[in-house]
């Protein structure tokens, strides 16, 4: 009798996936294999009840597996399972290396001070012009994005945002310092709220929330990485190269390789997905087609986009976005050379100990993705989050570089949970037709929090020697972020009630 369970079992797989993707044959199949597998169970059991005259047994186990079959066949839930199955891994490993490439000059600043005399503020300075060209150019992309399609577009940016990165170890002063880190902002522009909108054109409202958690855990992932990737490679020397250019030499071909793979195994649209079937591809789209609908039930008509980045809400989302940057990009720039003030460390050393922050503020993304998910107040996570940042950076500033790592290492905490708990907000309040545009600018203007951090830390480095007021002023801006954050809706309001500046003749 185990034996014809476990034949069930496997011919109810081969039938679900050998049949072919025609849903009347694979019922029919189904069904034949479940009647012949009952078949086998059920005729000792009817030749013990006709010698002992009891009830047969065999309708118990029908009704078990009858039952097991009626709940494993969700062709939205096996249909979502496989998109993050084939999506989520590439878009992880796709951020890791953008994330890398971005703030890896953290582990640069004293050697390009030694070798090309790039000071505290010019350091500063060129990290964050990173993020004008970022912002600059990050709208248009992603309205290039949907032109061109995600597959095309995404390979693109990471096929040049892979070259910048590796010109930057031929930087000879700090003017092509700057040039660069502008250009590979340019490059990157786009990739972000381009994965997010994928997110949104590929997964139910429900699912998008543990999705971003999962891809912007590689920010955190990327920082564990970069520490020792890093310290190794500034190790490297020959062809008359310092170790620092062949760091970035080594990890921006490794963007370069990522282009050629996206491309082999990225799909712009659901219906492109070979790896669903035509049963699971209707009706995934159809789900989030019907949430698109009641979206724009709530929110009356469709509104041009335009009109929408001058809504209220957008602009709040701007804010928060903004603050939450400032304090991932000030520790991110600067927190190798706070370890650094610990003393007696190796290249290496300093890498693993900057991986600490990161790997502690991974575990904590996928716990609160977790709590928020069971729990749904999205704006009092956030705002939990947002707190505990504030609380870690306070104590940050106490002088002793041991107790500050220490203090750091709980900040990330917060700012890093906090940075996977705001998306869903704006996801769920923005109508799917304007949503790639405006997470765009949203993420435009909050990366802007990239500039401003490190460019003032630099600037109080040189002309202070001390970085404490930034410190301070990250902490009031987090807090202010916890109280605004319960003043966001992710939910559209009905038409008559929305916003002044969005009345009037919308279509």
């Amino acid at each position: 009798m185990l034996a014809a369970v476990c034949q069930f079992i496997w011919l109810d797989w081969q039938g679900k996936h050998l049949v072919g993707i025609d849903l009347g044959k694979r019922v029919d199949c189904r069904q034949t294999t479940y009647h012949a597998v009952r078949n086998r169970i059920a005729g000792p059991f009817e030749c013990a009840a006709v010698r002992s005259g009891r009830p047969p047994e065999w309708p118990k186990l029908e009704t078990t597996l009858t039952s097991a079959l009626a709940t494993a066949v969700d062709p939205l839930e096996s249909a979502v399972s496989k998109v993050k199955r084939h999506v989520l891994p590439l878009f992880l490993i796709m951020f890791i290396a953008n994330y890398i490439d971005r703030v890896n000059i953290g582990f640069v600043n004293t050697h390009m001070q030694t070798d090309l005399g790039i000071g505290a503020a010019a350091y500063g300075l060129g990290s964050g012009l990173f993020f004008v060209g970022y912002a600059l150019f990050e709208v248009p992309s992603n309205v290039l994005m949907q032109k061109y399609g995600a597959r095309a577009w995404l390979t693109r940016i990471m096929g040049t945002w892979g070259l910048v990165a590796a010109a930057m170890a031929f930087v000879w002063n700090d003017t092509s310092f700057y040039v660069l880190r502008f250009l590979l902002g340019v490059a990157e522009a786009g990739f972000f709220p381009g994965v997010v909108f994928y997110f949104t054109q590929w997964l139910p409202q429900k699912e998008r929330g543990k999705a971003i958690a999962v891809f912007l855990s590689g920010s955190a992932l990327a920082s564990v990485l970069s520490g020792p990737i890093t310290g190794s490679l500034l190790s490297i020397r020959g062809l008359g190269l310092h170790g620092w250019q062949w760091m970035f030499l080594i990890e921006g071909a490794f963007s370069i390789v990522l282009c050629g793979v996206s491309w082999l195994l990225l799909k712009s649209r659901i219906s492109d997905a070979s790896w669903l079937t035509a049963e699971e591809r209707t009706v995934l789209e159809s789900s989030i087609a019907a949430e698109q609908a009641e979206r724009e039930a709530h929110g009356g008509a469709h509104l041009p986009a335009m009109k929408l980045l001058k809504d209220p809400q957008i602009l709040l989302f701007c804010f928060l976005y903004f603050a939450i940057q400032l304090t991932i990009y000030a520790a991110t720039f600067w927190l190798p050379t706070l370890i650094r003030k610990m003393g007696g460390l190796s290249d290496f050393e300093v890498g693993m100990y900057n991986a600490i922050p990161w790997l502690i503020a991974m575990v904590a993304m996928y716990c609160f993705a977790v709590l928020s998910a069971k729990w749904r107040f999205q704006q009092a996570w956030l705002a939990v989050a947002l707190v505990i940042a504030a609380c870690g950076l306070f104590a940050s500033t106490s002088g002793n570089p041991v107790l500050s790592f220490v203090a750091i290492c709980f900040s990330a905490i917060g700012f890093k949970a906090a940075s996977s708990l705001f998306w869903p907000i704006p996801q769920g309040y923005l109508d799917a037709r304007v949503a790639a545009a405006v997470i765009a600018l949203i993420n435009s203007v909050g990366n802007l929090g990239g500039f401003f951090a490190p460019a003032t830390f630099g600037y109080l480095q040189q002309h202070t020697g001390s970085i404490t007021g930034g410190l301070y002023a990250l902490g009031v801006a987090s807090l202010i972020a916890a109280a605004a954050g319960f003043l966001t809706r992710n939910r559209r309001v009905n038409r008559d009630v929305l916003p002044e500046p969005l009345q009037g003749k919308a279509h």
